[in-house]
């Protein structure tokens, strides 16, 4: 389990030639267990990816804890890097090499102990990359590059899984084989933090949401909960309801 702990990432920006504090993400307090989806939900600039940048140990708190198996990532950071895995909608790859290639120097650095041509057949099946294993990456498709991306990400078997906007401009194929990918992650008991402002899209997959909208939890529960508690018939309904109506910029 990996228990998020009264939270908090404080930043400068600059306005008008003054500096100004602001909390990106404030006292945010959230668990992710195995077997379960987790939704991270709401709009462009309400700290998403700023938490999953500090639940992936990119970005360091300014106060608050995380425990990632009652560990912290200041003494165990090697062995809790290996047991997850970090995806965002503009990771970047190596555009000069396959991905046969890439998924074989992922395995390479995490210091994979079995067959790697076995484990990158399994992978590249699951995520349908067969028809362009072999091709250099510049080459491919937005679709294709990301289902490598997510190759990348799962190719060492991790215990957690962070994906933030897997599927942001995606078309619905690639789109579905990423979900598809998802669910069944969770049926081998899996951790995954799944970050989106889709909120259609999460409402199918997560077990269990929170609702974020300026750096704090305004609301959480599973899907059916929330609508139930706000009288709607979907999340995004949800979601302007908790926040009166206002409309978000």
């Amino acid at each position: 389990m990996i228990k998020i702990i009264n939270l908090k990432k404080q930043f400068t920006k600059q306005t008008n030639n003054k500096k100004e504090k602001f909390f990106a993400v404030n006292d945010v307090s959230i668990e992710i267990k195995e077997g379960k989806i987790i939704g991270i939900l709401g709009p462009n600039g309400a700290g998403k990816t700023t938490l999953l940048r500090m639940i992936g140990g990119i970005l360091y708190p300014t106060s608050g804890s995380i425990l990632y198996d009652d560990k912290t990532i200041k003494d165990n950071e090697i062995e809790i890097k290996k047991d997850m895995a970090y995806l965002s909608g503009n990771t970047k790859l190596y555009n000069t090499i396959s991905p046969y290639e890439l998924l074989k120097m992922t395995l390479e650095f995490y210091d994979y102990k079995k067959d790697y041509d076995k484990r990158i057949k399994e992978i590249s099946k699951l995520l349908e990359l067969d028809s362009f294993l072999y091709n250099r990456i510049e080459n491919l498709s937005t679709g294709q590059t990301q289902r490598v991306g997510v190759a990348r990400c799962l190719i060492h078997n991790p215990k957690y899984y962070i994906l933030d906007e897997a599927t942001s401009g995606l078309d619905i194929i690639s789109s579905q084989i990423i979900l598809d990918f998802i669910k069944d992650e969770r049926k081998k008991n899996k951790g995954i933090i799944y970050s989106t402002h889709y909120m259609e899209e999460a409402e199918n997959i997560c077990d269990y949401v929170y609702l974020i909208n300026h750096g704090k939890i305004i609301a959480e529960g599973t899907p059916t909960a929330i609508k139930e508690k706000t009288k709607t018939t979907n999340l995004r309904d949800s979601f302007f309801k908790i926040i009166g109506g206002e409309k978000y910029e």
